[in-house]
């Protein structure tokens, strides 16, 4: 099953569980697109590879303070798991489902 999809994901961070909607676009290359929209804005994935069902990207929040974000989940079937390390607040669970 192809990684590409829309997953409704929660973050678990330390201010609270994140809803969002993580968009992947598999651009058949090795590389993938997308963004992150929720409650704090929309942030576009870069750097995005695509390694079998392994996703690994980076993105850029603004708010509540910038930060780059380096992220990594794994696809199975129509279940994304993974963490987001947020610098020094440390690694956050993703999970999600596709939509």
């Amino acid at each position: 099953m192809s990684v590409a999809g829309t997953f409704n994901t929660t973050v678990k961070s330390p201010m609270g569980d994140q809803a969002g909607t993580f968009t992947v676009v598999d651009n058949g290359d090795g590389t993938f697109s997308g963004n992150m929209a929720g409650g704090m804005g929309s942030m576009d994935v870069e750097e995005g590879k695509v390694e079998g069902n392994t996703l690994t990207w980076k993105m850029n929040m603004t708010v509540p303070m910038p930060m780059t974000l380096d992220c990594e989940a794994t696809v199975d079937g129509d279940t994304l798991t993974g963490n987001v390390n947020a610098g020094a607040f440390g690694a956050m669970p993703v999970s999600g489902t596709r939509a």
